[in-house]
């Protein structure tokens, strides 16, 4: 699975707002505490306002806030916002793929990665993330050592 700059940007920015003592936060404010470009996170920000995610006030005393409280809000979700559904083959669902001969039983394979990484994503929230209190499912995962080898 590749995860692009933009949900990846996405994420972190939304993380800044969990963790805000006292929002809303400034965009330059996220911009950078995360190292994300200005312009590219203004338009993941106004993304993730018509999503439905953060508000926003103008002015001196504005700034972005989260729309719902971090423990509602996941990784799913956001990535959902950004780049569209978590998992698609050549733009389709891999439930609507058809294959044939050899290829007839690769639907199951593509539905299944899906599966699994709705397993983590949709289980992982923005508050989890910042109180380091990740699904023990997920820290699981984390906690084997051929996770964090590349293959």
């Amino acid at each position: 699975m590749r995860i692009s700059a933009k949900a990846d940007y996405a994420v972190r920015a939304l993380l800044e707002l969990a963790a805000a003592e006292s929002p809303p936060l400034k965009r330059d404010e996220i911009a950078g505490a995360q190292a994300i470009p200005v312009k590219f996170l203004e338009s993941i920000l106004a993304e993730l306002k018509h999503g439905g995610i953060v508000q926003s006030q103008r002015g001196a005393d504005g700034g972005y806030w989260l729309a719902r409280a971090p423990e509602e809000i996941t990784v799913a979700e956001v990535m959902r916002v950004v780049e569209g559904p978590l998992a698609s083959v050549r733009e389709q669902r891999p439930e609507d793929l058809e294959y044939t001969g050899s290829a007839e039983h690769l639907k199951d394979v593509w539905v299944a990665l899906r599966a699994n990484m709705r397993d983590v994503l949709e289980n992982a929230t923005l508050a989890d993330i910042v109180a380091n209190h990740l699904p023990r499912e997920i820290r699981q995962m984390t906690d084997q050592p051929e996770s964090w080898v590349s293959h």
